[in-house]
Formats: structure tokens, C-alpha cells, sequence
């Protein structure tokens, strides 16, 4: 029992936390999710790897639990020279008023869908040193959140919604990839019922854990499409009738749309959880 509560004990620091955003919440909870989930062996095996953390030189960005592991790829971005060329790796641009092709547009594999395909096999390789298969233990965590936020997929040529200015409900300042980046999954993930973090059934896991990198990334694409965009341009995406982009503009994410997209940030977390969990049991257990 008290190997389960691990994981809620962890949650709760980082809901106690002053900075509270999707970047750390969001990963997080993806990450705690799975830990609670996966075999025991896996989640030995996890801590043999995070016990070599130190090899990788980021005291900044200690990977000092699973959280901690979760968000090492955004925490390094601070350390510009040495990581940069990771800097495309969080997303993976399809176009809402294009169609979705996922091998057109990820230049050299430089891309997340590629990316969490390839360190998925660097992290199942018992040849690699250790340090090696802790960092990409990271990125398959990091990745397989980020496939699972529609706008690290679904855009419409304004940087997954960051040059869309928005409101929040009454809150004004923020724009639309920081809303669902941030304000909406904090109250998803805080607000769900049952918690998020917990040991799920084999029921929910046949359900929820399904598909593969290219699926999920759809998912998140369609969800981008068909609800996100339409709830923030007025019904209808922001393409002209010859399907261009049409220029950015200030949007309001009512309170209609925050009710309606909160079940929605929680089954993606749920899903990303329970599905790194499957990702995490076939290369380690």
C-alpha cells in the first residue's frame, strides 16, 4: 500500500507548488499515472535508471523521481547551447486546415512522433549505458505527454496557438496554447474525480490504452480540428474558403468552453498515463 501512494504523495508536492502549469502539472500527472500503473519490475528497473542521474550533469534539472524525470526535456531548455537541437523534438505541426500526414512533415525525424519512436528503442537497449537509457527514459515520458496535448500537433501556422491572443472566461492575457498548456489542465487534472493518479483496473486499461504513436497523435490532431479550433474561431475553424490560414486574432475561451474541454484534458492524460505505462512494461519488464 504504501509503494501505491507513492506516486499521490508526489502529486501533492507539486500541487503545493507556486508554479503550477502544464509543463510541470500536466507531465507530471502523465508520469505519476504510469508509475502507479506499470509491473513492479518496471518501476525497479525506472529507479536503477534514475539512480545514475547524476552522470548526465543537470543539477538544475535533477531527474530525481518520476516527476522530475517527467519534465527533465523542458527543464533543460534553460541550458540553450547544449540541448538546442532537441528544440523541435516536443511537437509535431499538422495543419487544421490541411490534411494530416505525418511522415511529409517531420523534417530528418527531428519531430516527437520520431522522436519518441527512437529513444522508445534506445531506452529497451540493455547495451547502452545506463546514463543513455535514463535520458531517453526521459524523452519517452516527456514525448508521450506531449503527442497527447492537441496543440503540440493540431495548429494552424501560429505556433500551436501561442500567437493567438485569449482570454480566459474573465481572465485576460494569455494566449490560446498557454490556456490548454496551463489554466485548463490545471483544473482538469485538480478537479477530476476520481483522482487522476491512482491504480486503474484492467477494464480501463483495455479501454483508454490502446493505439500507437501515429493514433495518438491523430487523436490529438482531430481533437485540435474538430473541437479546439471551432470552439475558439465561433463554430468553425479559421481557414478561408480555399482552405488558407486566415491571420490570428484575439479569441475568448468562455466558460461554456472551459466546461466543455475539461473532461477532454483529462481523458488525454488519462490516456497518455495509462498508454506510457504499456510503452514502459515492454521495455523494461
Amino acid at each position: 500500500m504504501r509503494k501505491l501512494l507513492l506516486p499521490f504523495a508526489a502529486l501533492a508536492s507539486v500541487l503545493s507548488s507556486p508554479a503550477m502549469a502544464w509543463g510541470y502539472l500536466g507531465h507530471s500527472t502523465v508520469g505519476a499515472i504510469a508509475m502507479a500503473n506499470v509491473q513492479p519490475s518496471t518501476r525497479a528497473a525506472i529507479r536503477r535508471l534514475i539512480a545514475h542521474q547524476a552522470e548526465l550533469d543537470t543539477p538544475e534539472c535533477a531527474m530525481t523521481s518520476i516527476e522530475k524525470v517527467a519534465t527533465w526535456p523542458d527543464c533543460i531548455k534553460g541550458e540553450k547551447g547544449r540541448w538546442a537541437y532537441q528544440s523541435s523534438w516536443h511537437y509535431h505541426d499538422q495543419p487544421v486546415c490541411g490534411t494530416f500526414d505525418l511522415k511529409q512533415l517531420c523534417r530528418d525525424g527531428m519531430c516527437a512522433t520520431a522522436q519518441l519512436e527512437r529513444n522508445e528503442k534506445e531506452l529497451a537497449n540493455r547495451k547502452l549505458a545506463p546514463v543513455l537509457r535514463l535520458e531517453a527514459l526521459s524523452l519517452v515520458v516527456h514525448l508521450v505527454g506531449d503527442i497527447h496535448q492537441p496543440l503540440h500537433i493540431g495548429e494552424n501556422e501560429d505556433l500551436g496557438g501561442n500567437k493567438v491572443k485569449a482570454d480566459y472566461g474573465d481572465a485576460p492575457g494569455r494566449n490560446l496554447h498557454s490556456i490548454w498548456d496551463t489554466t485548463l489542465a490545471e483544473r482538469a487534472i485538480t478537479s477530476a474525480r476520481p483522482p487522476l493518479v491512482r491504480v486503474y483496473s484492467a477494464a480501463e486499461k483495455a479501454q483508454l490504452a490502446t493505439g500507437g504513436v501515429a493514433d495518438w497523435a491523430r487523436e490529438s490532431y482531430e481533437i485540435s480540428r474538430d473541437v479546439l479550433y471551432p470552439l475558439a474561431f465561433g463554430g468553425k475553424l479559421p481557414c478561408d474558403d480555399e482552405g488558407d490560414v486566415k491571420e490570428p486574432q484575439k479569441v475568448v475561451w468562455t466558460n461554456a468552453a472551459i466546461e466543455q474541454t475539461i473532461p477532454i484534458v483529462d481523458e488525454r492524460i488519462e490516456r497518455a498515463g495509462l498508454r506510457l505505462a504499456k510503452v514502459l512494461d515492454e521495455a523494461l519488464g
